[in-house]
């Protein structure tokens, strides 16, 4: 009884930590006005989750739920590409030690580094064959993602699945189902753009 009590505890803290979360992007992340993507094209809305995933109440949650929803995986790493999981890593990394449950971490560079050991994935080293979660704060066409992938495996490791933050919901899963990963949202756009 006790169990399903926690669980119940649990389930009503991470819905809770999810409002409380899509406020604060909703509020100040999130805006209507054409802009172009990093992808080419032009939309009629944006949003820059760093405003947000940069701020310490931001960093807090954003990990908080993506541990939440990774507690069950068997994983030896999570990271992802630079610049938007950039604060995600580092917030995911030092609330994962402070729960007692540390998490390596890692970044992937947008291309190797020119110099020294010239690696593309930053952080601690991680062996051929580790498994290993992606996360980004918005995914669109999944671009990032799939480049992410590519680099992954060329290194030997394994991707169970990738998590955004938001889902533009503009091929990113679809993208990613064709690479056999996962693609796992925190919010969907309709979310924002229903509001």
């Amino acid at each position: 009884m006790q169990d399903i009590n926690n669980r119940e505890a649990v389930m009503s803290s991470l819905a809770a930590d999810k409002k409380q979360f899509f406020e604060i992007l909703y509020h100040h992340a999130f805006f209507r006005e054409k802009i172009t993507l990093s992808s080419g094209k032009v939309s009629d809305y944006y949003i820059d989750a760093r405003r947000v995933t940069l701020t310490p109440q931001g960093a807090y949650l954003g990990a908080k739920i993506i541990l939440e929803m990774i507690k069950e995986e068997k994983i030896d790493a999570i990271g992802g590409p630079t610049l938007g999981a950039d604060p995600l890593v580092g917030a995911v990394a030092s609330l994962s030690f402070q729960n007692n449950k540390p998490i390596n971490t890692f970044i992937i560079r947008k291309a190797p580094k020119p110099h020294g050991k010239q690696q593309q994935v930053e952080g601690p080293l991680l062996k051929p064959g580790a498994s290993v979660i992606l996360i980004d704060d918005v995914a669109t066409t999944g671009k990032a993602f799939i480049e992410s992938l590519a680099v992954m495996k060329k290194e030997g490791f394994v991707v169970k699945k990738c998590i955004c933050l938001v889902d533009r919901n503009e091929g990113s899963k679809e993208a990613l189902a064709k690479e056999g990963c996962p693609l796992v949202s925190l919010f969907n756009i309709s979310e924002f753009l229903n509001r």
